[in-house]
């Protein structure tokens, strides 16, 4: 082929790939109309760096949207905090993509591979549920960083609960900030070829800071099937400290920490 026909063909060739390439994009930004790059800051940046718990890894890392403590010795995040925001719930349908590694973890996040044939799923920290308002903010959620190996009985069920009444408050109040994690301790069963551990319990704090004072909820919960009440298992924020060594809201005035983490109030969460 004569280099004239070649140069041709090269043209062609780059104006056809120009032009899909233009077109997906528009049409992605027409279909998910929020996912502009104003929307690509910390969504949990209104809340302010109050809310961020202690890093026993001193391994923290800062996404787009949600924040994360990463356990090597785990392999999973110790613990991962976002804020939600009532004009993000959102219903959008968009596809589900595959797991990946998380890049931002030097030491390198476990492969999704381990949970493989394990008898666990990947389960969802920040779940993709709570991210559908953006197609980066979603597909964020499949970094393997912010995955637990969970009981599939527990994740699609007391846990699911748990997930939806938190989008509930997150409407009723207009945003809560949420931190949840598995409770990373010795002896853990482990699965795959990068060990990773297996927690026996998962917990989760919500965080109401729309009214006059700050009010937060925490429940702990066996990483098992059962039926029983999510409110079944709502304990203190000091509890979940004693089993994790996680220092939650160490930048509040002693007075206000001692008094959020010691006090449940059912009342305040609409449980009459």
């Amino acid at each position: 082929m004569s280099r004239k026909y070649t140069y041709i063909l090269l043209v062609v060739l780059i104006t056809t790939v120009l032009y899909f390439t233009e077109k997906y994009v528009n049409q992605s930004q027409e279909h998910y109309p929020n996912s502009s790059p104003k929307n690509k800051s910390s969504t949990s940046a209104e809340f302010g760096e109050q809310f961020y718990p202690s890093s026993t890894t001193n391994v923290v890392i800062r996404h787009n949207f949600f924040r994360l403590s990463y356990s090597e010795v785990h392999e999973q995040a110790e613990w991962v905090a976002y804020e939600l925001r009532k004009d993000q719930l959102s219903q959008n349908d968009i596809k589900r993509p595959y797991f990946i590694q998380d890049q931002d973890v030097k030491s390198g996040s476990a492969d999704w591979r381990n949970y493989k044939k394990s008898g666990y799923d990947r389960g969802h920290l920040c779940p993709a549920a709570d991210r559908k308002f953006d197609y980066d903010a979603f597909h964020e959620t499949f970094l393997t960083s912010n995955i637990s190996p969970q009981d599939p009985k527990f994740n699609g069920g007391v846990w699911n609960r748990l997930e939806q009444k938190v989008r509930f408050w997150a409407k009723k109040h207009d945003g809560v900030f949420v931190i949840t994690g598995g409770v990373l301790e010795a002896d853990l069963k482990t699965i795959g070829d990068e060990s990773v551990s297996v927690p026996r319990e998962f917990y989760k704090i919500v965080v109401d800071a729309s009214g006059k004072e700050i009010k937060a909820v925490a429940f702990l919960i066996p990483n098992t099937a059962t039926d029983r009440s999510i409110y079944d298992f709502v304990v203190t924020i000091d509890a979940i400290e004693a089993k994790t060594g996680i220092d939650f809201f160490e930048a509040f005035p002693n007075s206000e920490e001692n008094k959020m983490e010691s006090t449940i109030d059912l009342k305040a969460w609409g449980k009459r």
